[in-house]
């Protein structure tokens, strides 16, 4: 009986290490992973929607840029010699930069779709996609005389309509579209980030 108690005082005091060993391995692979994570985010600050962030021309990244040239070739990679894998056939539409290299730009578009441009056929002038996502929804987009949901609606805007725009508050963006100016929701357009204000 001694030494069976013996044994199981052993084989206790094995499974408490073992255990032991194991959580702190654990928290070891957590704090390391954790610091490689912080150490590859960008910084956020206080009240900003996007991280502090900047790519190799010194300009933030992400950052919301639109297409100068009404034709646009989207390659794989960040050079003339990769292949197209998608055309573009207007300009002016908004494009988010989300990688450089050299003068190229990875972008992705609104659809989600991700490839390089040449920074020369990218323009800073800032444009917006009014609900891209409602595409092909019954449902309409008010443009408002004042930012306010109970203003005057001066146009109904369909879903996927690309306006210019002129100054966003972090709520509200002021937009044209085919000549109709006026307010819409900052959170129904794409080309500005939630809460991001933007000055004419």
């Amino acid at each position: 009986m001694l030494c069976s108690r013996e044994k199981f005082e052993i084989q206790g005091l094995t499974v408490s290490r073992f255990v032991s060993l194991g959580l702190a391995v654990g928290a070891a692979l957590l704090a390391t992973a954790t610091a490689s994570f912080m150490s590859a985010t960008p910084a956020w600050t206080a009240g900003a929607s996007q991280p502090v962030a900047r790519g190799p021309s010194g300009l933030p990244l992400p950052r919301f840029v639109s297409l100068k040239a009404s034709r646009v070739n989207l390659r794989i990679g960040p050079g003339r010699s990769y292949a197209v894998d998608w055309l573009y056939l207007r300009s002016g539409l908004p494009m988010e930069i989300i990688q450089e290299y050299d003068n190229w730009r990875r972008v992705r578009d609104s659809e989600g779709v991700e490839g390089w441009i040449s920074g020369s056929l990218l323009s800073g002038r800032r444009t917006g996609i009014a609900a891209p996502w409602q595409r092909g929804k019954a449902a309409e987009i008010a443009l408002r005389k004042e930012p306010y949901d109970d203003a005057r609606t001066v146009a109904l805007v369909e879903p996927g309509a690309v306006g210019e725009i002129r100054t966003c508050n972090g709520d509200w963006c002021r937009m044209d579209f085919d000549g109709h100016t006026g307010w819409v929701r900052q959170q129904q357009v794409w080309g500005a980030y939630p809460g991001e204000t933007i000055e004419d």
